[in-house]
């Protein structure tokens, strides 16, 4: 089985993390959260002369959607989004105008992620952790050594819980009984910043200390 090739695209104001993985041998690929530079993210996979198959949205925020309509006209492929963050989806125009942008309606998804879900790529399978907290419907895909989290989980830190559906103390405990259950070296994908890994952030994240520790 070949191990999955990652392209990690950051991008546009909000400077989020798109990211395209691919099964090299079949020259199939998905590509996660796309956000404003969707020209960017259709060229990469032309340079690289993959398929796009699917189109993973890990939350409904508007940063990690700016780009979805064009990928979606230009490709094809279908979009997977957990229901819990439907609403969230059919609001992203209102959620532009927040920021004071402009974004016109979404197509609809096509499939819903579900917890447990495998996921395929090529050769390659992937699972969906619901990891709500930051979002309702907040996935977190993993496997193969890694998980694509949203903003969910950063590098020493953790997604915003005040927003419309946020909940802080379920977004740390989505951390801890979902992401923190993974192996140690595990490479974290976040929406925002550099990579990271389990380990690290079970070892050093301020924000989602050991259960012993909070209790002091």
């Amino acid at each position: 089985m070949p191990d999955p090739v990652v392209a990690t695209l950051p991008n546009g104001a909000f400077a989020e993390n798109c990211y395209i993985v691919a099964d090299p041998l079949a020259g199939e690929a998905a590509i996660v959260d796309p956000g404003e530079e969707s020209d960017r993210f259709l060229a990469h996979l032309s340079g690289e002369r993959w398929r796009l198959g699917a189109i993973w949205l890990t939350h409904a925020h508007v940063d990690h959607l700016f780009g979805l309509a064009a990928v979606r006209e230009a490709t094809g492929a279908p979009i997977w989004l957990h229901p819990g963050d439907r609403r969230l989806y059919d609001a992203a125009s209102d959620q532009a105008r927040w920021f004071g942008l402009s974004l016109g309606p979404l197509p609809p998804p096509d499939r819903e992620l579900a917890e447990g879900e495998p996921l395929r790529l090529g050769s390659l399978a992937f699972d969906v952790l619901h990891t709500p907290g930051h979002s309702p419907g907040g996935v977190s895909i993993a496997g193969h050594g890694m998980v694509f989290v949203g903003d969910a989980l950063f590098a020493g830190s953790v997604g915003r819980s005040d927003l419309p559906g946020g909940d802080g103390e379920l977004l740390v405990e989505s951390i801890r009984s979902k992401l923190f259950a993974l192996p140690d070296e595990t490479i974290v994908y976040a929406g925002h910043g550099p990579a990271t890994t389990i380990g690290d952030e079970k070892r050093a994240n301020p924000f989602v200390r050991p259960r012993s520790e909070t209790r002091r």
